[in-house]
């Protein structure tokens, strides 16, 4: 854990969740087949991932992968109990020592989501962001633009790429070979250049997908047929697109339960945030879902609020309904 006054508060808050039977209960519910598990990391430490395997490996949790969660939607595989799905957004290039080894090493299927063009050029444009604050030059905050429409926000990030260097971060294209050659691995799209989807124009949309698809087939060989959106966001027209290039499963952020419900929208497939850093208590809560629901009962400030949609989804399968993105508050997963 990083020792810091917000993990330490976390970290009291978790523990007691934890003795106070939160997180047997929410067990206990998935192992009856209730509903299945989805989570998502970015860049762990290979401590991290790996006690997290091993605590739901302990536990009794079913391992299962993007192709078996097709297969279940299809009807040609059967729910299983305690299922849970490992994914991994952006393509880190420590993914492969600190994610690939372990998932190898345990027998445990994970799919990682990649962003393209990081692939080939080295760096995220959050990360120009970040260094400029740091130096400092004068820039927007990353969250500011993520606000911008996609042709500010590049205009700002071309400006800053001119003047910064940054040193290679994300995997490499031989890596990404590499890691697909692993039988527990499977490679999903994350857009090209990893831009806020409902930010940018109808053809730019088309374009991030197709070109993603494209560049992450040709490098490894074998068909992507899921998709992570980038900061969870997207619409109908997301959606669409998606369709129309052929991808089968879609994966977006929002911190629900997979129900039998949830799995009618194949393209908007939930999953909770593990926060890289915190305790193993706090992430433990995040993983079986309770940490999200319990933060949403103590009405915490949230930067969006419930759709309508998600309301009546939440109705329909009888969920309490929880915190739903990215929250202005201490204790959760920034964006």
């Amino acid at each position: 854990m990083r020792l810091t006054i917000r993990n330490f508060s976390a970290w009291i808050l978790a523990s007691l969740l934890i003795l106070l039977g939160f997180v047997r209960r929410a067990k206990r519910k998935a192992m009856h087949g209730r509903f299945m598990l989805s989570v998502y990391f970015h860049k762990p430490s290979k401590r991290e991932f790996e006690a997290c395997v091993k605590w739901l490996k302990k536990n009794g949790f079913t391992f299962i992968s993007t192709s078996d969660l097709e297969n279940i939607i299809q009807h040609e595989l059967e729910l299983p109990k305690g299922a849970i799905l490992l994914t991994v957004d952006d393509g880190w290039q420590t993914n492969e020592a600190n994610i690939v080894e372990v998932v190898n090493k345990y027998h445990v299927p994970v799919t990682i989501f990649i962003s393209s063009e990081p692939v080939e050029e080295g760096a995220y444009w959050w990360s120009y962001v970040t260094k400029a604050q740091q130096l400092p030059l004068q820039a927007p905050s990353k969250h500011a633009l993520k606000q911008l429409q996609n042709e500010a926000r590049l205009s700002i990030v071309r400006d800053l790429r001119a003047k910064i260097t940054l040193p290679r971060e994300a995997m490499t294209v031989e890596q990404v070979k590499r890691i697909t050659a692993s039988g527990y691995v499977t490679v999903g799209g994350h857009t090209h250049t990893h831009p806020i989807l409902i930010n940018c124009e109808d053809e730019v949309v088309y374009e991030e997908l197709r070109i993603s698809k494209q560049k992450l087939e040709s490098w490894t060989g074998a068909k992507v047929n899921s998709f992570a959106y980038p900061n969870g966001n997207y619409g109908s027209r997301e959606i669409k697109a998606l369709q129309d290039l052929e991808y089968r499963l879609a994966f977006s952020s929002d911190p629900l339960y997979i129900t039998r419900e949830k799995l009618k929208d194949r393209y908007e497939i939930p999953r909770f945030g593990l926060l890289e850093g915190a305790s193993m208590a706090e992430n433990i809560c995040r993983m079986v879902g309770v940490w999200q629901t319990v933060l949403h009962k103590l009405r915490l400030p949230s930067s969006r609020k419930p759709t309508e949609k998600d309301r009546q989804n939440q109705v329909q399968s009888g969920e309490t309904p929880p915190l739903l993105s990215n929250v202005e508050s201490p204790l959760v997963t920034p964006g």
